[in-house]
């Protein structure tokens, strides 16, 4: 059984940013611009308050026919591992969904501003959330090494 279902902009990254290179992405100072014609200031009243929020974003310029649905080398580098798609953070997902938590600046109207925040300009914001600790992860943390390498310049060069 399939469940189709559509969804509306909340907003817009608004960044330096133009095309998704993969890496420093920490260097970007960046913005998500709520819109005003749904949304006033009360719906974002204390997110101030809070150091990080997180972001939830369309990949809108993934074209549907490169979305990977199976297993393959992260980055297509034959040094590590072929994995499932859900076993990456890749833009080609089968929903175009990504998500990050990114570093609150400051407010100013209807515009967060940010640091952090892995996506380009003109993508689709579908909803922010305040990034609260107790709904980080518990417990131990582990992940695979080519991660590890994969991440190390993602968020500095």
């Amino acid at each position: 059984m399939t469940l189709q279902f559509s969804v509306t902009p909340i907003g817009t990254v608004r960044s330096s940013r133009l095309t998704p290179i993969d890496d420093d992405w920490d260097s970007i100072a960046s913005s998500v611009e709520l819109d005003a014609t749904q949304f006033g200031e009360d719906a974002i009243a204390g997110i101030h308050t809070f150091s990080h929020i997180e972001v939830v974003y369309l990949f809108d310029r993934v074209d549907p026919g490169n979305v990977e649905r199976g297993a393959r080398h992260p980055r297509n580098n034959t040094a590590w591992p072929v994995v499932g798609m859900f076993a990456q953070r890749g833009k080609n997902r089968p929903n175009r969904i990504g998500t990050t938590v990114c570093r609150l600046d400051h407010v100013d109207g209807l515009v967060l501003h940010v640091t952090g925040l892995d996506a380009i300009e003109g993508t689709p914001v579908l909803d922010i959330k305040p990034w609260v600790r107790e709904f980080g992860p518990r417990g131990d943390v582990r992940q695979p090494e080519w991660m590890d390498e994969l991440m190390r310049a993602y968020w500095r060069a």
